[in-house]
């Protein structure tokens, strides 16, 4: 194992590990996690900080997540800092992985916790240039055969090339929760949750803020939602395509004829712009880190927002009635909707943020102020 503070080679066995994508490219480096080869679409994440938190976000259902930073683990884990119960992700890359967390808060290595969770890892490559061919081809498919097994490249690249591209799968249907959840249920103002594999801090902004929070499974029917007389609804954020989740989208078809309030975070404004008859489209490489630039259309104003999201929005198929809001200042790409008139609205990026920036929490404050 890599250690961070003598970035040496920990005494004892240690377990070869293979990251081979869907290009011909293989990658060769140390195992840690849980001994395991698994496929997926391989991504980056330039977050400097946050990895339990990106490791547990359901937006990663089916991703084989790199990191950009050079050294992870080094805080160790701590299940406060979870985005859901328990790792989203099929397969993790780092370049050094710390095996001697020192915070605090510290329960467990971030080796331990892959490998209870049946996660496996790859540490020791060159991520930088990993990142440099995602960016230039885009996101692949990939094989992480971190089996400590013989590794044959030939053999390695075959198997990468016939992995299936997850996003053909309804990855919301994996995550969403399976069982309707109330939090808060004494507040006044109740807003119903549709899970699309939410983050669990959208809940925890919505409760600081004195809502009761219904969550929803993503293939609940407008009518089911309606029964619960909610002042407004909420389509969380979630993984993979979000024309996969007919369901939901037909539901949020329906809210929206009812005129109920409607706010959209990141899947949830794709789902919402694919219900009023607009169109979505798959992003080269996505944009998944904590410091990303996004413009309000018709001001001045520029907040710095945490994202994680692989499709977009496409602005000019939105219909009468409806412009963009934000755009994204780094390749001007969709980074929310609004309805002109309606108190509806959605943003490609996280306001609850957990990890990065809490610029763009306001827009939790100006949903409960439309309930009013």
């Amino acid at each position: 194992m890599l250690y961070c503070a003598e970035n040496e080679l920990e005494a004892g066995p240690i377990r070869h590990a293979v990251l081979a994508l869907a290009d011909g490219s293989v990658y060769e480096g140390v195992g840690f996690g849980a001994s395991a080869k698994i496929g997926g679409e391989v991504v980056f994440n330039t977050g400097i900080v946050g990895y339990p938190e990106s490791i547990t976000d359901p937006s990663y259902r089916g991703q084989i997540l790199c990191q950009t930073y050079p050294l992870i683990g080094n805080y160790g884990v701590d299940p406060a800092r979870f985005e859901s119960e328990r790792p989203q992700i099929a397969g993790y890359v780092v370049s050094e992985l710390c095996d001697r967390p020192s915070h605090a808060t510290s329960r467990k290595t971030l080796d331990d916790w892959l490998r209870e969770s049946g996660v496996p890892g790859i540490a020791g490559i060159d991520t930088r240039a990993l990142t440099r061919k995602l960016r230039v081809h885009g996101v692949m498919t990939g094989l992480l055969a971190a089996d400590g097994g013989p590794a044959g490249a030939a053999r390695l690249r075959r198997e990468a090339r016939q992995v299936p591209d997850p996003n053909a799968r309804d990855l919301v249907a994996e995550v969403t929760t399976p069982e309707i959840r109330i939090y808060n249920p004494e507040a006044r103002r109740t807003i119903v949750l549709i899970d699309c594999g939410v983050k669990l801090n959208i809940i925890r902004a919505l409760v600081r803020r004195g809502a009761a929070v219904v969550r929803v499974p993503a293939g609940t029917d407008a009518g089911r939602i309606l029964g619960f007389a909610p002042h407004g609804v909420v389509v969380s954020n979630g993984p993979g395509d979000p024309a996969r989740a007919a369901a939901t989208v037909a539901a949020v078809r329906r809210l929206l004829e009812d005129g109920l309030p409607l706010f959209g975070i990141c899947l949830g404004n794709q789902v919402l712009a694919l219900a009023a008859g607009g169109r979505t489209y798959k992003l080269r490489f996505g944009h998944r880190s904590q410091n990303q630039p996004c413009l309000e259309e018709g001001t001045k104003r520029c907040y710095i927002t945490s994202q994680n999201h692989g499709f977009a929005v496409d602005a000019a198929s939105l219909p009468a009635g409806w412009t963009s809001w934000f755009r994204n200042a780094n390749d001007g790409t969709n980074e929310g909707i609004r309805h002109i008139r309606r108190p509806v609205f959605g943003v490609q990026f996280h306001p609850e943020a957990c990890p990065g920036p809490t610029d763009t929490e306001f827009l939790f404050d100006r949903f409960l102020e439309a309930l009013r």
